[in-house]
């Protein structure tokens, strides 16, 4: 890159064995100056802290954001213990970064109070804001992604949103956020991203819904525990209705079988996370009682995911990459109808980076079973 600056989005992985390693070979892949930021989709099998700090000290005066993950998406698609990472060029990009601590301590009232007094002409739009979105990453395991994305929905007025949830490899325990040189739990933050490029968010889900519905008849939506369907039982009316021969809920049964809840003329997944010892079920996203949940029938991701690029491109043009978060349920129904090394291959094609999310965040909506992210465009000529 001698004699010219790097530009539009960088997009890099390593699989080093160790987190100092991981950063280090990221420095030698990437540019280390002449950046708006840099953002990491880090596997769980790396210790964040260490990691953190190593990029930290590797770019110097370049901020480094991002999230652990259940999955990374890179150029050979589908991966695990390994590193992704996104360069965003100076000379297309401006960022500005608002971190959200405490996040457990938020209630609904105090929502849009959030993070203290924010004003839109604060956040770095320069009112320009056809060429903004805001790119949220926060801590899969808070359960405040719902409070946090209506604050910065109000924040943000019609500027687009997109983000994810972190995960922990599946195992539902603790997820981190990494801002200022650090990882974080119980946070967010907030990137808002000007551009001089084209761009799209996008947001796709393969759920078909059935006939059988299920209404919620005991629930603590504080912590998302459904505990009674139908006046029954929820895991036991969830088998009956979902139409599941086996009592065994593991993660791959629950992909197997999602649920769906009608919001206005939509309707949007809810996964269930898992199933405790008292047989209540545990949601991913935003639950109450009086939902009616419909039973769904997870469908082809391929054909929609190929038409939404298609029309993507359409759009905006020449793509040259996908900024992707996409639910580790999908991943995992994909895998078990054999839709794996289809969908990799579209992703591979069609250049997606990104990561396996515990919830994706598109609007003012906390998601589940999607990919969603953010196309970017070419420099026009």
């Amino acid at each position: 890159m001698l004699g010219r600056r790097p530009s539009g989005v960088l997009a890099v992985k390593t699989k080093a064995p160790t987190s100092a390693g991981a950063a280090e070979e990221l420095a030698r892949l990437l540019p280390v100056s002449g950046l708006a930021m840099v953002v990491v989709f880090l596997s769980p099998y790396y210790d964040p802290h260490r990691f953190t700090a190593a990029m930290a000290s590797h770019f110097v005066g370049t901020p480094v954001f991002g999230c652990t993950t259940a999955g990374e998406i890179a150029l050979d698609g589908w991966d695990e213990n390994s590193v992704v990472a996104l360069a965003f060029c100076a000379t297309d990009f401006e960022v500005t970064a608002h971190p959200l601590l405490g996040l457990s301590d938020v209630d609904i009232e105090d929502g849009h109070s959030l993070g203290g007094d924010h004003r839109l002409l604060s956040l770095g739009t320069d009112g320009d804001d056809e060429r903004c979105f805001g790119l949220v990453l926060i801590d899969g395991m808070c359960q405040r992604e719902e409070i946090v994305l209506s604050a910065i929905h109000v924040w943000l007025g019609h500027i687009p949103i997109v983000g994810g949830s972190a995960g922990d490899d599946r195992r539902f325990e603790r997820s981190w956020v990494f801002f200022g040189g650090r990882a974080h739990s119980d946070a967010a933050v907030l990137l808002v991203v000007k551009t001089s490029l084209p761009f799209r968010t996008f947001s796709s889900d393969n759920c078909r819904p059935g006939t059988a519905k299920m209404v919620v008849t005991k629930a603590d939506p504080g912590r998302r525990i459904v505990q009674e369907l139908n006046a029954e039982p929820a895991a036991i009316e969830y088998l009956r209705t979902s139409g599941i021969a086996s009592r065994d809920l593991d993660l791959a049964a629950l992909a197997s079988h999602p649920l769906v809840v009608r919001v206005g003329d939509g309707c949007y997944a809810r996964s269930v996370r898992r199933v405790d010892a008292a047989g209540a079920l545990h949601f991913a996203c935003a639950i109450d009682q009086g939902v009616v949940l419909t039973a769904a029938i997870p469908s082809d991701p391929v054909s929609p995911t190929r038409e939404l690029f298609a029309q993507i491109r359409r759009e905006i043009g020449e793509v040259s990459l996908y900024i992707g978060f996409e639910c580790i349920y999908r991943r995992i129904s994909a895998e078990q109808h054999q839709r794996d090394l289809d969908i990799c291959d579209l992703y591979r094609s069609h250049r997606v980076f990104g990561c396996n999310t515990y919830g994706q965040l598109y609007g003012a909506r906390h998601l589940n079973r999607t990919l969603t992210g953010v196309a970017i465009g070419m420099r026009e000529l």
